[in-house]
């Protein structure tokens, strides 16, 4: 990584990475509570908590950067896919119908 220390972009490629990062989860917390619900919470916890070990063992500060802001970002989604039930729950977002049943209980909440 010699080349981005001499010209010193490292601020610029971590920007642009964490942006893609973010940006890749949209679509993911989508996709997640569409096949899975809620019940994946916990993936995203193990990934995030991966992530927290995986950036404190990394001594290149570009990659341990890149994966504390994975790593947060997979705590988020946490949050997010919790909001993405409620969104679906308003028909911002297509239900599955093969887990139709798991959104008539959870209307009330």
């Amino acid at each position: 990584m010699d080349w981005t220390g001499a010209l010193h972009i490292e601020g610029i490629v971590i920007g642009v990475c964490t942006f893609l990062i973010i940006g890749l989860f949209h679509p993911v917390v989508v996709k997640a509570e569409y096949y899975w619900g809620t019940r994946c919470w916990w993936l995203f916890l193990l990934l995030g908590m991966a992530g927290i070990v995986g950036s404190l063992l990394v001594d290149n500060i570009l990659f341990s950067s890149l994966l504390g802001v994975f790593s947060f970002s997979s705590f988020w989604t946490i949050k997010e896919i919790f909001d993405q039930r409620k969104r679906v729950l308003k028909g911002w977002f297509p239900m599955n119908p093969k887990r139709k049943h798991e959104y008539e209980i959870g209307k009330g909440r």
